[in-house]
């Protein structure tokens, strides 16, 4: 998402709303039932029959999703594909069709210190240090937390006093996180958090986040790193053209879209690709082959990559047992599990796609 909004006035996209917060994973009492099952009582977010269009283009096409209190979900989908609508419509700063409920209510009556917000850019409203930005953001709200506190949960603590703009790119990145964890919001909307944040920020935003949701914050995050969203998701939903396409755990999803697991093995020589398929047919039926050939279909190089498919650890020993008997020398050899990743890429089937929708929604109403 760009631009941002706030609790007491109207954001730079011109909608109504505020930049999020978030606690430090207070547990509370969200107050709606006491409904322990399935019921619309633990649901922090549904959507029914949920469309929007932006002029010929159909941003979002019959949307039917429900996103439990505690829950920590992932949206991931091309671009394009509908997930800032989506996320639009549930803090109700884009109109849409059908039905949308946040905590019960039409997120257009929602208690904007019960929402937070982090945008996927951030713009600071003047030339402020990470601290003072902090308090800008914390005096938007009637209860704030401790901005010292915040800057520790963000890794700022030693940089709270530098000039926003002198800082790097991850620094960057982490006080608009911390933008999103001054007050204590019960829905919490996460837009790539991550991103340009270095390896150890990663985590710490990571760790952060599961406090959050084992305190009772229900957290919905949007990211195009699938090893992010599988690492940190209770559940996934996967949005194509607007319209939710699977939804599931992240290991329901990969044992159902994901394929199987695969043995990449490098052989030595180019040469020996054929002998290589024909010693381990012998092991398994259910292979299947990949190597680098030649238009006249011979294999070509130094050396070749073969990709087998459907080999169970167990099973390694049998293939390498196999080429040697064959007289076929290995380099390397690789056994990897199908990930989130390949589960976007078969419903998907690319990584990126430009869209007519994302032009839609770089416009005015983004």
């Amino acid at each position: 998402m760009t631009g941002t909004s706030r609790a007491d006035g109207v954001g730079d996209d011109g909608s109504d709303g505020r930049d999020g917060a978030v606690a430090a994973g207070a547990d509370r009492d969200h107050g709606d039932g006491d409904d322990d099952g399935d019921g619309p009582a633990r649901r922090a977010l549904s959507a029914t029959d949920v469309r929007k269009a932006y002029g010929d283009v159909r941003a979002l096409d019959g949307v039917d999703l429900a996103v439990d209190r505690g829950e920590v979900f992932g949206l991931i989908g091309p671009n394009g594909a509908g997930k800032t609508t989506l996320v639009r419509g549930f803090t109700g700063t884009t109109d849409v069709e059908g039905t949308v409920e946040l905590l019960g209510a039409d997120p257009t009556d929602a208690d904007p210190e019960r929402i937070g917000l982090l945008p996927q850019s951030f713009d600071p409203p003047a030339r402020l240090t990470a601290r003072e930005l902090l308090e800008y953001y914390a005096g938007l709200y009637a209860q704030a937390r401790s901005v010292d506190s915040v800057l520790a949960d963000v890794g700022l603590s030693d940089d709270a006093d530098a000039w926003y703009e002198t800082l790097s790119g991850g620094q960057k990145r982490r006080v608009c996180v911390g933008t999103a964890l001054v007050n204590d919001p019960e829905v919490l909307f996460l837009d790539e958090p991550t991103t340009g944040i270095d390896p150890a920020g990663r985590r710490d935003v990571h760790r952060l986040v599961r406090d959050l949701a084992a305190g009772g914050t229900t957290v919905l995050v949007t990211s195009h790193a699938m090893d992010e969203i599988e690492r940190l998701a209770d559940r996934v939903g996967l949005i194509r053209e607007g319209r939710i396409v699977a939804v599931g755990t992240p290991s329901e999803l990969i044992a159902e879209h994901g394929g199987e697991p695969t043995l990449s093995v490098r052989l030595s020589d180019g040469a020996a690709a054929d002998g290589a398929e024909t010693a381990l047919r012998a092991v398994t039926s259910r292979t299947r082959f990949s190597a680098a050939r030649g238009r006249d279909g011979a294999s070509v190089g130094k050396t070749a990559d073969l990709v087998v498919s459907g080999v169970e650890p167990a099973s390694i020993d049998a293939v390498v047992e196999a080429l040697a008997a064959a007289g076929v020398e290995v380099e390397s050899l690789s056994w990897s599990e199908p990930t989130l990743e390949d589960v976007y890429l078969e419903l998907t089937g690319e990584t990126y796609r430009p869209t007519a929708l994302e032009m839609a929604e770089s416009g005015g109403d983004r």
